[in-house]
């Protein structure tokens, strides 16, 4: 008999109100199991920052509790976060598909870090522990080897989508749509969906059709063809190997993410010809119209290969004015701007350029529109619907549509990260709320990057550094030499002499006044300077920078 008193719940550390370092956890008593760990990149105002990741303090405080970690696929929003993660808590074993498993293993290796107890996740596979039986449920997503989870509980049946679409004519295996329909049938008491593209209305293409597009466009073209997409989506590695294959075509691979996909989809047996792809040296015996590039830079990413292709900082590579440039991608949000800047640059340089505004089939979204939406939530049929994976509005809109597709109002939970979901005894509800917020990376710094780091790095990149350098006789409690001031991002020092002379003599006051009036000491001196010169250079330029006082302390009678 299962204890009807002790209650399920389900927690998102990361991917509620955002795009980005997924994370959730399932506890119930005694035992906790972890889907996803993913990272999220930084927006422009967090200067300095690499990734953001989950503050998982609430796993560390619950670290015996937890029996594995589950990923749904290979995408860095969802195992990023794996290398952070392991330094921070003991996981006893990663569930993972196999394209995953390399591109973690990849991970660990890049930052010398060891874990050996792989499970390789296949679609018969079955996981059991003492509260838990997990299930895995083939998708479509445009990386291969992505799943489902449906996770049994003693108070009720969970459907975690991960990242999915409806695609009846994939380049890769479709769906398993009947292992969806069965779960629905026998039961599912909460469904959490992807809701990436829930404000799109209408059917993501199909991969089948970006193929046919991108056939046709090489098919016909006469000189060097230039193809920047998605290193991850590898499905579209594969057709546009395939396709050049079929007319001739040799590829050259320019940046590390996609040289890395390339060469996954080799060991994998998703591309099967290795002479297809050569040596940048080994195109000069070949026609134009013989030659492919593969490169980075879809997102206008500034040292991406394309990037360095249209600015002429390529080592390798020059454009020609028949070379013919695509862009298999749509852009991130955030991302138009440079993305734009890349366009007129290659415009500039003579070359034609694809893109998928001008091409409606030049790229497909990997995540699910609003009809296909419909279809998880007609499949699954659902008690009780959390939307995840998305930005508020996004979850706000697949909410209503769980809602058209005859689900309760009262049974839905719009959520933020932190929020704990109970289900007990069939019924679900909110249930307070766990720590849950961003942790920063700074290169191999993890955690000690706060508000105010982020803040005064604001302030250098806007208004500048002001630098002092004092020498005080602590003794005497005299200025021994005048003020030496130096700045950098503040002022052109050789055009603004008369300023820093005003700057050097204010702050031989505020030394003076100091010394004569009070006790010395290094901190309350430091203070002052900052407290008086700070509005004293706002009200002179309009600009206050990062002050530094450096005082050099002299013991002298």
């Amino acid at each position: 008999m299962k204890d009807k008193t002790i209650a399920t719940q389900v927690v998102a550390l990361g991917g509620l109100g955002e795009v980005g370092k997924n994370m959730y956890i399932v506890e119930h008593e005694n035992e906790i199991i972890i889907i996803d760990a993913g990272v999220m990149f930084p927006e422009d105002n967090l200067l300095g920052v690499d990734y953001v990741i989950q503050d998982v303090s609430y796993l560390k405080k619950n670290e015996k509790k937890i029996k594995a970690l589950f990923i749904t696929h290979g995408h860095e929003d969802h195992i990023g976060g794996i290398p952070f993660l392991l330094q921070a808590i003991h996981i006893p074993v990663i569930y993972t598909p196999k394209i995953a498993n390399d591109l973690i293993n990849k991970k660990l290796l890049e930052r010398n870090i060891k874990f050996e107890n792989f499970q390789i996740i296949k679609p018969d596979l079955k996981v059991k522990f003492k509260h838990f039986e997990i299930e895995f449920v083939n998708t479509t997503h445009s990386i291969p080897d992505s799943f489902g989870l449906l996770i049994k509980t003693p108070n009720g049946t969970i459907f975690e989508t991960g990242d999915f679409k409806f695609d009846l004519t994939p380049i890769g295996p479709i769906a398993d749509i009947h292992k969806m329909a069965k779960a629905g049938s026998d039961g599912v008491t909460l469904l959490l969906s992807d809701s990436t593209n829930a404000l799109s209305s209408g059917y993501s293409k199909s991969e089948s059709a970006v193929d046919g597009t991108l056939n046709d466009i090489i098919s016909k073209h006469h000189g060097r063809v230039i193809i920047a997409t998605f290193a991850s989506n590898i499905y579209r590695v594969k057709h546009i190997a395939e396709t050049c294959r079929k007319y001739g075509r040799k590829i050259i691979v320019f940046g590390r993410s996609m040289e890395n996909s390339v060469e996954l989809a080799l060991n994998n047996g998703l591309l099967n010809d290795k002479s297809l792809f050569i040596e940048a040296n080994q195109a000069k015996s070949l026609k134009r119209n013989e030659i492919c590039i593969l490169c980075t830079g879809s997102q206008g990413e500034p040292l991406a290969a394309l990037s360095r292709i249209a600015n002429g900082q390529h080592k390798q590579i020059s454009l020609l004015n028949d070379d013919l440039v695509i862009f298999s991608s749509s852009p991130i949000p955030g991302n138009a701007e440079s993305i734009n800047r890349i366009i007129n640059k290659l415009y500039l340089k003579g070359v034609r350029v694809f893109t998928n505004s001008e091409f409606s089939d030049i790229h497909t979204s990997g995540h699910a529109k609003e009809e296909e939406l419909k279809w998880m939530l007609r499949i699954i049929k659902p008690k009780y619907f959390m939307p995840m994976h998305g930005e508020y509005r996004m979850l706000k809109r697949h909410t209503e549509i769980g809602v058209m597709c005859g689900v309760d109002p009262n049974n839905t939970f719009i959520c933020s990260n932190g929020d704990v979901i109970e289900l007990l005894n069939g019924k679900v509800k909110k249930a307070g709320h766990i720590q849950a917020g961003d942790v920063y990376v700074d290169g191999s710094r993890v955690g000690d990057i706060g508000s105010v780091v982020i803040k005064d790095r604001k302030l250098m990149s806007q208004d500048g550094i002001l630098i002092t350098i004092l020498n005080i006789n602590t003794l005497s409690r005299k200025l021994l030499l005048k003020p030496n001031v130096t700045a950098r991002g503040f002022v052109l020092v050789n055009e603004n002499q008369e300023l820093m002379q005003k700057i050097e003599r204010k702050i031989a006051d505020i030394v003076n006044n100091f010394l004569a009036k009070s006790p010395y000491t290094y901190t309350d001196l430091k203070n002052q300077i900052i407290l008086e010169l700070l509005p004293y250079i706002n009200s002179l330029t309009g600009r206050k920078p990062i002050i530094l006082p450096v005082i050099m302390e002299v013991n002298q009678a």
